[in-house]
């Protein structure tokens, strides 16, 4: 028999990361990181992706953090009356990932009551909110809290993990309890994480277990665990009382929806031969040690995946699901692939007869410091459908794929060609990468100057990021030569062209105007043309050089070019004529590029001669932003793929001079930095350049600073080192 999925198209919801989750007496709180405490627009915008259903926090930590006497409720009358108004239905969380106010916690025997009591006033205060999930994911909060005492109270010990795991749960029973006598018609949306447990034959036992304890909060609420259950024997032992075990039985509160939340680490793998593994994923359980991996990782024929974890759950509960929450931390393509993998697999699912009623688009505005598991404020972040290091949330690729399923139309872009990178080979740990990728079926990119220090650092990239690419000489595609441009276009049929190809020899250009305008303006100009002829997008290059150094604050994209030299010139003349041509161009200005993979920028040549014990001469009196060549090949693949137009200012955050820049690797690497001998641009012969160039960016905040990127620039060249010593393939280190 066929359920609902056939009665209306399968919803898009959305979501808001919104932890407040304590770590010793510390509390990490997402909506202030993610600046949606302070924006109430964000709901509009949330409202343009057609979104009309919406997990929302109005969370105990927040709004009662002194008790419900001191409860401030104007943060949350202000944006659930807007989503009213906005005809967007809120399903309310009340704790997601936290331990209440200070006076309780989630081992509190009274913690419970107190709850319920949080839950019937904000039901009281909002009667016509009919959906709530008061706890997220409570076995992942008491796995965490309780067994490895990452969060708030810190507990290692499995009676803890028990208590904090049935106070969650009947405090899930009791706040609908209350809330159920202000609006009988509440629906409870229980929320948790997917998991799966695969092991090798000697840890089956394991395996089994924790795919028996993965039900525990649906269990719980369903009223199922009984002498029966395969963990009843468990809770006895941890001396939980039966009486207690008992009140679930007598007072079963089921979901209306079953909330499946579902990450790349949700499917796991112990494995024995734990030497083999880093030793942060070491674990014991008293009887034999493991490692404790992400299975994606490790096993060759693959995860199971979120259809056979779908049917795992209608085929136990038979009740309606909805992915309550789909995210990936990783690349803008990878993104767009994990959440097209997730509605298309909750399309099928449907289509099979399983009751699948929506996926959500988790983390709205991202996330941060979830690297860390929220346990550190390191300011780590990951975009979601909206990037927040601009002055507002700017849309990326992700919104239009969320528009799109939200209307239930097909949604496509060239990325999703290749399979994301957990069906890849490179996804196994130690696997050994592939010198280059091939998807022949796949619509590539065209990486122009394939030579060159840019267009390598692409190619390298777009082979760990799973882009397909065509890198291409000049004998391959002469830019300047339309004739040229359009045969290759038509050979290779790409969705975009990178062009790093060019004139890059800032002093010989002042003699050889000639060919610094061909391969800088009339390359740029003949590619733009012919992009906007094919309706393929165009991402081009340009420099600092375009400014004359006579402001003292940083440049911003709207700022006028006044070139000082022919090189200048040539790239301020192509933009005005690309964008002229071809309005949707992404015209990237940087500045003073270094990398760890050619030996020719200015750092690594400073390195070497500082080594050797020689004296470096640098200019004192040039202020630049040096920009970390991995750095801006990946956050430009991300523009391109968000389909960013227009000019845009990448380079790391800083401001220095050449020969500020020299001392600083001297002082990195233990070298003399009496050794830099700072000296007037005027006597180190090159041509005229600004004094100052420093760029930064009005329309977004998306370059680490400069001190983060060298300290990785160094990290890299040493590992890069250590295996060459050994002799191990470079390559063999790269994990997506």
């Amino acid at each position: 028999m066929l359920h609902y999925p056939h009665l209306r198209p399968l919803e898009l919801w959305g979501g808001v990361e919104c932890t407040v989750n304590r770590v010793h007496e510390q509390y990490f709180d997402q909506l202030e990181r993610n600046g949606h405490a302070q924006h109430l627009n964000d709901l509009d915008r949330f409202a343009e992706l057609g979104i009309r259903t919406l997990r929302y926090p109005v969370l105990w930590e927040r709004i009662a953090p002194q008790g419900l006497e001191a409860a401030d409720w104007q943060w949350a009358d202000e944006r659930l009356e807007r989503l009213r108004a906005l005809g967007i239905r809120p399903i309310i969380g009340l704790l997601h990932h936290g331990s209440g106010p200070r006076e309780t916690d989630l081992a509190d025997p009274a913690f419970p009551e107190k709850f319920a009591a949080y839950a019937r006033a904000v039901s009281e205060r909002y009667p016509w909110v009919d959906a709530y999930t008061p706890i997220n994911e409570p076995l992942t909060t008491a796995r965490f809290s309780g067994l490895y005492g990452v969060w708030y109270p810190h507990a290692r010990d499995d009676r803890v993990f028990a208590q904090i795991m049935l106070n969650q749960c009947r405090a899930t029973i009791l706040a609908m309890r209350e809330i159920r006598r202000v609006n009988p018609a509440a629906q409870l949306i229980q929320t948790e994480d997917l998991a799966h447990i695969s092991s090798t034959p000697e840890l089956a036992y394991q395996a089994e277990f924790e795919n028996e304890r993965r039900w525990l909060t649906f269990d719980l609420l369903c009223g199922r665990i009984d002498r029966e259950h395969p963990l009843w024997g468990y809770l006895e032992w941890l001396e939980i009382p039966e009486e207690e075990l008992e009140l679930f039985l007598e007072n079963p509160c089921p979901p209306q929806v079953m909330g499946c939340n579902y990450y790349l680490t949700s499917e796991r793998f112990l494995d024995g031969d734990w030497e083999r593994y880093p030793e942060e994923t070491h674990g014991s359980n008293g009887r034999d040690r493991y490692a404790d991996v992400e299975a994606v990782r490790v096993l060759p024929r693959g995860t199971g995946g979120l259809g056979m974890l779908l049917r795992q759950v209608w085929a136990r509960y038979e009740l309606p699901i909805a992915v309550t929450e789909a995210h990936l931390g990783c690349t803008r393509e990878e993104q767009l692939r994990w959440l097209n993998e997730i509605w298309q697999t909750a399309q099928s699912q449907r289509e099979d007869g399983i009751d699948v009623r929506a996926v959500t688009a988790w983390a709205l505005l991202g996330t941060f410091n979830w690297d860390s598991l929220v346990t550190r404020d390191d300011n780590h972040y990951e975009p979601g459908i909206y990037d927040v290091r601009a002055p507002a949330p700017r849309s990326t690729a992700l919104a239009q794929m969320a528009k799109d399923f939200a209307a239930s139309r097909a949604y496509d872009h060239p990325v999703l060609d290749v399979p994301g990178w957990w069906h890849r080979p490179e996804r196994l740990l130690y696997a050994p990468h592939p010198n280059e990728t091939h998807f022949p079926n796949a619509r590539p990119l065209l990486i122009t100057g394939a030579t060159g220090t840019l267009g390598n650092a692409f190619a390298r990239i777009c082979r760990e990021r799973g882009l397909a690419y065509r890198p291409l000489s000049r004998q391959a595609m002469d830019i300047a030569d339309a004739d040229s441009v359009q045969r290759a276009i038509e050979n290779y049929k790409p969705w975009a062209i990178i062009n790093t190809a060019g004139y890059v020899r800032v002093d010989d250009a002042e003699t050889d105007v000639e060919q610094c305008r061909r391969e800088n303006t009339l390359g740029a100009t003949v590619l733009a043309a012919a992009c906007a002829s094919y309706n393929i997008q165009l991402v081009t290059f340009s420099s600092d050089l375009v400014f004359d150094g006579e402001q003292t604050r940083p440049y911003v994209e709207r700022d006028v070019p006044a070139p000082l030299n022919v090189y200048g010139k040539s790239k301020a003349d192509a933009e005005s004529q690309v964008l002229k041509l071809n309005p949707t161009a992404l015209v990237i200005r940087t500045s003073a590029f270094f990398g760890p993979w050619d030996e020719y920028n200015f750092v690594t040549s400073v390195l070497h001669c500082l080594q050797r014990g020689e004296r470096v001469e640098a200019a004192e009196d040039a202020v630049v932003s040096p920009t970390y060549v991995p750095d801006l090949v990946q956050t430009s693949l991300d523009l391109l793929i968000d389909g960013e137009c227009g000019i845009w200012h990448l380079a790391n955050v800083g401001a220095v001079s050449w020969a500020e820049l020299a001392r600083r690797v001297a002082r990195r690497v233990k070298c003399n930095p009496d050794l830099v001998i700072g000296k007037p641009m005027r006597e180190l012969g090159f041509a005229r350049r600004p004094a100052y160039s420093v760029l930064t960016s009005e329309r977004a905040y998306l370059m680490p600073t400069l001190e983060n990127a060298l300290e990785r620039y160094f990290a890299e060249r040493e590992t890069r080192l250590e295996s060459a010593k050994v002799g191990l393939p470079i390559e063999a280190r790269v994990n997506t």
